[in-house]
């Protein structure tokens, strides 16, 4: 199975795509146009295979389907827009949402790399302490005569047994690694981050606003592109990646078979909140709910940015904190006997 193309790479590709289809270019010609200004390999690859497609008379959609490197969402959406005639309006759709999409995984991924590290860095500043600080401190004590007690002799052993462990210290530290780095970048380990971050409670909230942001940035672009209630609700059940969405989604689409309004079974499922669902009333009575909905998504893309920096402010002088105090303690227990010692030696 190909490896699918990442959200920038597919922003770039359907925005140039865009771009020429609007001058009244073919998508065929589009393609070689793309390809005489493409140098990367892959991406010659990539554009050549679409364009061989093309020629055997098959429409653009399955050229960029059959390469198998474009979601099975994005390639629906444009199948849509090119049997409707608005290909253009659809790639330009797509290439924002793809653009937002990314942009917010990146604040996420920026918000989540500094506490990382900050936590990183403080295990390793008390790993120093108790395994090179402490036994210089041992020294003095044994050559005054005395040893190091209570708080200061017990975090001396742990760090004399962290000494001769040390490589499953560092074995952790790289499963460590291994976790986090898989958590951002392996599909696998990502959709497993993310039920973490769902069942969480600190975090179960901004998980909750964010999947909202994904439903109502996806709906919005999937009626603006002329579809159904009910098939755009199955479309986006495949982007939200929350599964208590999921099955709001699916109740949301029982509550519409029963003949509830689509504002009523929003609030009944809890997919909305009840100014949201009136918003989405009105914009389905004055035949605006896609720019409804985009505003709804913008809103929600609003709080969960406030909601990331709220959590960063609080995060980083906390940690600060804590390193501070863990080794202002081990410096404490060290001097504070030594400075008796010292005094009485006086």
């Amino acid at each position: 199975m190909k490896k699918k193309l990442t959200a920038p790479e597919i922003t770039t590709f359907l925005s140039q795509t865009a771009l020429l289809i609007q001058a009244g270019i073919t998508p065929f010609s589009a393609m070689e146009i793309l390809l005489s200004d493409t140098k990367a390999k892959e991406g010659r690859e990539l554009i050549e295979q679409i364009i061989a497609t093309c020629k055997e008379g098959e429409p653009f959609y399955e050229a960029l389907h059959r390469t198998e490197v474009f979601p099975d969402y994005c390639i629906n959406l444009i199948k849509l827009g090119e049997q409707s005639g608005n290909l253009d309006d659809c790639l330009t759709s797509l290439a924002a949402y793809y653009e937002k999409e990314e942009t917010i995984r990146e604040n996420i991924k920026s918000a989540i790399t500094y506490p990382l590290i900050m936590i990183i860095m403080m295990f390793l500043v008390i790993f120093v302490l108790m395994t090179k600080v402490l036994p210089i401190f041992n020294q003095v004590f044994a050559e005054l005569g005395s040893e190091m007690t209570g708080i200061a002799g017990s975090l001396l052993k742990l760090g004399e047994a962290l000494n001769r462990y040390s490589g499953i210290g560092v074995f952790i530290l790289v499963v460590l690694f291994i976790l986090v780095y898989g958590s951002l970048n392996i599909p696998f380990m990502k959709e497993k981050a993310v039920q973490l971050l769902i069942w969480f409670p600190p975090t179960k909230g901004f998980m909750q606003k964010f999947a909202c942001q994904r439903f109502a940035s996806g709906m919005a672009m999937t009626l603006s592109s002329g579809i159904d209630t009910f098939a755009s609700l199955d479309m986006v059940a495949e982007l939200v990646g929350n599964k208590d969405m999921v099955e709001k989604i699916t109740q949301c689409k029982e509550d519409l078979k029963k003949g509830e309004a689509f504002s009523d079974a929003l609030v009944n499922t809890g997919i909305f909140n009840n100014l949201h669902s009136r918003m989405v009333t009105v914009g389905y009575k004055s035949g605006n709910i896609d720019v409804v909905l985009r505003k709804i998504a913008d809103n929600y893309e609003k709080e969960t940015d406030k909601k990331l920096q709220s959590i960063i402010a609080v995060l980083e002088p906390t940690l600060v904190i804590i390193l501070s105090v863990i080794v202002g303690l081990i410096l404490l227990s060290v001097i504070l006997p030594l400075m008796g010692i010292m005094s009485s030696i006086g």
